[in-house]
């Protein structure tokens, strides 16, 4: 029986063979996999080794989890997956990239429980993976679709904008061209032309007509005596019947009637105000239009022309009253709008440039900025020919000394408002500007150059201010990196870049240095402290300091990263600050390393591929958060080997995955594995980034000892023999070769190759050299190869002096024409010698 007194229907609901518990769990829908608390993988079942492709031994008792996930999968792991599930003791529907046996990945959804024991200590992780390779592509396709919605969406709003916007005539001219093109479709008129009443300026404009030929165009005062100012003071309407009726009312008709060919013309003043006769009312505008022939309009006839001009004239007010809400609301935004377009540059005379790029020409004709700032100031001006310069000299001295902005009147000679930038109670300059009649002169205008004024004012007072702080944190950052890294040392060699942000902003936190703890051990750090300007680079002093005085001889990279923690407690600007640091020992070659917070470095051994060190990585400086355990890695670098540590500068970008900075960084760091180290950082920074970046770069790198020997493959083209010879000299100083002696053979090697690039490689530009150098204490044997194809025997060469050169300077020489080319050449040492 059930529990509610019926059939106990739950045996009968049962599958008829027995589920075998460990194979529901190996052949489970998901992926699943226990793992210890610091991630390594002590169980997992078959589905997720199926989707994998990894062999079981592979991973248990071998790998981490986040040793599974690509590297910026393993940076999200361990700071937001880790610190979460020991915050949370859960985690859920986290996105990973599972990185496959075969190399592929594998898009995933993680849900993970951390398992305690009885003293709330982590034991154990369980995690459930989820196989998203369709759910990521439903989404993308969501997403596609989504998007061809809203611009299907969008098309369509901006049509019916469109639209609404002519059917509303929100404004005078809209208004003006709805109007004039009304008595044709109502009444068949011929022409239609229609103006309006100017009140600042007291004119009657002629602004749109559907004939141009007729009536007439010249602005006229509203006291003229012509018919359509004459209609626009009665502000009645008046039918001109024939041109007998024209000449007795208005004469100055008649000649554009018979010019036309009008016989009846119709003056329609345009008005707002009460319906009832035209008491009170207030004209804007006539309508004149006119018809071929005599035209007898009907009462009814005038009763639609008079609700056309009531209607008209209603359209006129409320687009005025439109037109100045808009022109109030263009200053708005256009004080707004050169408020922010200021105050995206920092530097004060670039501020003042697009000040006067603002102004000129959509508010005045002609502008100009002078501020009393600096040894000779700042004078920048735009536009048409500049007021008288005497004039405009008073006025500057006058408004400087009382602070007091100056208006011209309509007939003044001077014609240009001055007014005073005033900041903070101080008078910084003035803006002096002047405006086309068209323009206006109200007090509302006033209103509005004045706020235009104190707003300019403010901004380039801060951008001053600004300036002064920027060169303090400049001079202060350079005084802290000025310190050059050790150098006489032939164990290693260290090149360092610093390049600041191109887009003037603040000054950064990015820093570097290189010391020897001991005569023996070399250390080498890079990081990056949170925020810019003066703060963050008295920061970074004291963080390069208290690493100085940090590390010792038995200290470590780990150690010394907890003391650092020690330290960040005390200066509360240095939390959650990034290090790289290194050690490494000259005399075993051993590199032993710790992150906190910080990208991996970059390694490149002699012979192989470049290797980011993703191991000992932990939380930023004082975090609160992730792992706050500090551990470090050793492992034995071979001679020839580089180092790069480097700021996220150099690879992060808003518009791309942190993946692909990686891959662009280790492609260029590996196309370079055979540059000399001499410029290495500055042509990497400047491939990777450019001169126009919104974030500083810096960046180390130490190569440790010195190559056995050099091989170089360059291309048959000349301006690779400077290249060359400047990386064989390099390479021969710093073996120790004498003077004499690195001489010869940089001579007769370039003299090998120019003869390859000429007469092995005659008609081959494509052609690729192979040079390599040995170096013994007895000797330096040089052998230059290429496999093109020589006309005659290598001793016809004739090429000026160039193998006796050879011959001379080299105590031995060898040809070897069995495959292309090969000269071997070898010079005795002196001291052999």
């Amino acid at each position: 029986m059930s529990d509610s007194g019926g059939r106990d229907v739950t045996q009968e609901l049962r599958p008829p063979w027995d589920e075998d518990p460990d194979d529901l769990y190996e052949h489970a829908p998901c992926g699943y996999l226990t793992m210890l608390p610091d991630g390594t993988i002590v169980r997992v079942n078959q589905t997720f080794l199926t989707w994998t492709g990894y062999q079981r031994g592979d991973l248990v008792g071998h790998r981490r989890f986040r040793d599974l996930l690509s590297a910026g999968g393993q940076l999200y792991h361990e700071t937001h997956y880790a610190p979460l599930l020991r915050l949370r003791d859960e985690v859920r529907e986290l996105a990973f990239d599972v990185v496959c046996a075969d190399g592929r990945t594998l898009p995933t959804v993680v849900n993970s429980m951390l398992a305690r024991g009885p003293e709330r200590e982590p034991r154990a992780i369980r995690a459930m993976v989820l196989d998203a390779t369709e759910r990521r592509r439903n989404e993308q396709e969501l997403l596609d679709s989504r998007r061809r919605a809203e611009d299907s969406e969008r098309r369509i709003r901006v049509l019916q904008e469109v639209v609404a916007d002519l059917a509303a005539a929100p404004t005078e001219a809209e208004v003006a061209e709805a109007v004039v093109r009304a008595p044709e479709s109502a009444f068949g008129a011929a022409s239609s032309s229609i103006y309006l009443i100017d009140p600042e300026r007291e004119t009657i404009v002629a602004v749109a007509s559907t004939d141009p030929t007729t009536g007439n165009w010249d602005d006229m005062p509203v006291t003229s005596s012509r018919a359509v100012a004459r209609v626009a003071e009665r502000g009645d309407l008046h039918v001109v019947g024939s041109l007998a009726e024209a000449a007795r009312h208005f004469p100055d008709l008649v000649d554009n009637m018979r010019r036309s060919g009008r016989d009846t013309v119709v003056l329609l003043p345009l008005t707002t105000g009460p319906t009832e006769e035209h008491a009170g009312a207030e004209t804007l505008g006539v309508l004149a239009f006119s018809f071929t022939g005599e035209r007898k309009l009907s009462d009814a006839d005038l009763s639609v022309v008079r609700l056309l001009g009531q209607q008209a004239g209603q359209a006129l007010d409320r687009a005025r009253l439109y037109d100045e809400a808009r022109r109030r609301e263009e200053r708005v935004t256009f004080l707004a709008e050169t408020t922010r377009a200021l105050d995206e540059l920092p530097r004060m005379l670039p501020r003042a440039r697009r000040l006067l790029d603002r102004l000129v020409p959509e508010i005045a004709d002609w502008a100009e900025v002078r501020l009393s700032v600096g040894p000779t100031g700042v004078q920048e001006e735009r536009g048409a020919r500049p007021p008288d310069p005497d004039m405009l000299a008073l006025a500057l001295a006058r408004v400087t000394a009382s602070g007091e902005p100056i208006f011209p009147a309509a007939d003044e000679k001077l014609a240009c408002a001055v007014l005073p930038l005033t900041a903070r109670g101080r008078v910084l300059g003035t803006l002096a500007l002047r405006r086309t009649p068209e323009r206006g002169s109200d007090d509302h205008e006033r209103a509005f150059l004045l706020e235009l004024a104190d707003r300019s004012a403010l901004t380039l007072e801060n951008s001053r201010l600004y300036e002064q702080e920027r060169q303090i944190a400049r001079t202060l950052q350079r005084s802290l990196l000025a310190g050059g890294p050790p150098g006489g040392d032939k164990r290693f060699t260290v090149e360092t870049h610093y390049q600041a942000a191109g887009q003037d902003l603040e000054v950064g936190g990015d820093w570097f240095d290189a010391f020897l703890i001991t005569k023996d051990r070399l250390a080498v750090v890079v990081g990056d402290v949170v925020g810019r300007g003066i703060d963050a680079a008295t920061t970074m002093g004291q963080l390069r300091s208290a690493i100085r005085a940090l590390s010792g001889e038995d200290v470590g990279p780990a150690r010394l990263l907890e003391g650092l923690d020690r330290f960040v407690d005390r200066v509360e600007s240095a939390r959650m600050a990034t290090v790289a640091y290194a050690e490494i020992d000259l005399v075993t070659g051993d590199l032993t390393y710790a992150c906190a917070g910080h990208l991996p470095p970059l390694l490149q051994e002699p012979g192989g591929a470049p290797e980011y060190l993703m191991q000992a990585r932990s939380a930023g400086l004082g975090s609160r958060a992730g792992d706050l355990r500090r551990t470090q890695e050793t492992r034995r670098l071979p001679a020839g080997s580089r180092l790069l540590l480097y700021t996220d500068g150099l690879i992060e970008r808003r518009s791309r995955p942190l993946d692909k900075g990686f891959e662009l960084l280790a492609r260029e760091f590996a196309r370079r594995q055979d540059a000399p180290l001499q410029g290495f950082t500055a042509g990497l920074a400047d491939t990777l980034v450019g001169r126009d970046h919104a974030d500083d770069v810096c960046l180390l790198c130490v190569s440790l000892g010195t190559e056995e020997r050099i091989e170089r493959t360059i291309g048959a083209d000349r301006m690779q023999i400077t290249l060359l010879r400047a990386d064989l000299r390099a390479w021969l100083v710093s073996h120790g070769v004498e003077p004499e002696t690195r001489d010869a053979v940089l001579l007769a090697c370039s003299e090998a190759v120019a003869n390859s690039i000429e007469h092995g490689y005659r008609d081959d530009p494509f052609g690729m050299i192979d040079v390599v150098a040995t170096v013994t204490a007895d000797a330096v044997e040089v052998k230059v190869a290429d496999r093109g194809t020589w006309r005659g025997p290598m001793t016809d060469v004739s090429r000026g002096r160039g193998l006796q050169l050879i011959r001379e300077s080299m105590d031995q020489v060898l040809f070897d024409r069995s495959d292309g080319t090969i000269v071997t050449m070898r010079r005795a040492r002196e001291a052999a010698a």
